[in-house]
């Protein structure tokens, strides 16, 4: 075991199901629970993408001393029972469990296991913004884009546990919550601790950067997640990328490989896979001086994972004519939050989309349009790597 770790304090159980929840936990146990040994249990996800960043912050998170337990928990019909019957015994045993996503039902099925009276709620991106709101109203827990939608069958015959999780998530004379964020909180429910997430960890451990003279963009999965009308995306990706300079678009790990084809063909953006989460990509750096997104996490969480370095943050607005017509009916309101709150930012407003050409035709006011390669970032270099597809 690592000497940055050890077996001291209340023996704790982390669930991660994607990078940035394990990112964070690092950075909850390199704030408040340092020399603390954690146990780590990935509860693996099927994307290829999602696992290979998930392998990459295992590693790391070995490095710093820590137990990691990899699970496939989606691997067939019966993982499931096979992983919650094997998990049984350290969730009785464990005094304080981590948990990156409490919307999660795999997340909601292992609470009503535990004994723990210490429960830490850690980001898993903007989604902690709708938890802490609905924790405070005592409202039941249903991700943001799917707020106003009807219950389905799942949701119904799933209803008791996910109201036991919300019941063991919520503080009182024998538990104790605690909700690590870089987010901003306006409803804070009674009695819960809130700790600020600085990403000391990431800065200790990573940079400064190389920083470019160009502008950099980072994608966003609201296509996928059905916020966002895919035509609508490309054209406003085209139109900031022409406005702004930029060459570089970091794909979010949802993003479909489909959709990124199309969009590489028509803007001419070359397209990185990142291998790890963005904060640890842009802090390991090269970085362009100006870094484009949508409304997302990254705007909270790089200004922090970048503190100290000259690079500027500029966050376009999501144009409410872009929604679909399936779009929850608080996207809007919610995205336009995430933006709002956002500190050290530089908010753009949806400009005009200029048509984006398509592969078959693909020209633009400013000339011919390559279609630009896919790459991915090494775990060691940077972002310099082989083609990838």
């Amino acid at each position: 075991m690592s000497p940055r770790a050890g077996n001291a304090g209340p023996h704790t159980l982390a669930f991660v199901e994607s990078p940035v929840q394990l990112l964070n936990v690092l950075e909850w146990a390199h704030a408040h629970a340092p020399g603390v040994g954690l146990t780590l249990v990935v509860l693996s996800p099927v994307d290829p993408m999602t696992r290979g960043q998930l392998r990459r912050m295992s590693d790391l998170a070995r490095d710093e001393g820590h137990q990691v337990r990899w699970e496939e928990a989606r691997g067939g019909p019966l993982a499931p029972f096979q992983t919650i019957g094997g998990l049984s015994g350290l969730l009785r045993r464990a005094r304080r469990v981590v948990l990156g996503d409490p919307f999660s039902r795999y997340v909601q099925l292992l609470l009503t296991i535990t004994r723990a009276r210490d429960l830490v709620v850690v980001d898993d991106g903007t989604a902690t913004m709708e938890f802490v709101g609905q924790l405070a109203r005592g409202e039941r827990l249903v991700r943001w884009h799917r707020k106003g939608g009807r219950p389905g069958p799942r949701d119904v015959v799933f209803a008791p546990v996910s109201a036991s999780a919300r019941r063991r998530l919520t503080p009182g004379e024998r538990r104790h919550i605690e909700i690590f964020s870089s987010m901003p909180m306006e409803e804070t429910p009674a009695g819960v601790t809130v700790r600020a997430n600085t990403f000391a960890w990431t800065r200790t451990r990573f940079g400064p950067p190389r920083i470019t003279k160009g502008a950099d963009m980072v994608g966003t999965s609201l296509v996928e997640t059905g916020v966002v009308d895919d035509g609508r995306y490309l054209e406003a990706v085209h139109a900031l990328a022409t406005a702004h300079g930029a060459t570089r678009y970091f794909a979010h790990r949802r993003e479909s490989t489909d959709k990124l084809h199309r969009l590489a063909a028509a803007t001419g953006l070359e397209i990185v896979r990142p291998e790890l989460p963005l904060e640890l990509i842009a802090r390991r750096g090269p970085i362009g001086r100006t870094v484009l997104s949508f409304p997302s996490t990254v705007v909270h969480t790089l200004p922090l994972a970048l503190s100290g370095t000259e690079v500027r943050i500029a966050v376009c607005d999501i144009d409410p004519a872009w929604l679909t017509e399936n779009a929850s009916p608080r996207a809007q309101g919610f995205l336009s939050g995430v933006t709002g709150t956002a500190r050290d930012v530089h908010r753009l407003s949806p400009t005009a989309p200029t048509p984006a050409p398509t592969p078959g035709n693909p020209t633009s006011p400013s000339g011919p349009t390559a279609p630009a390669p896919f790459t991915a970032t090494p775990p060691s270099a940077g972002l310099v790597g082989p083609a990838a597809s």
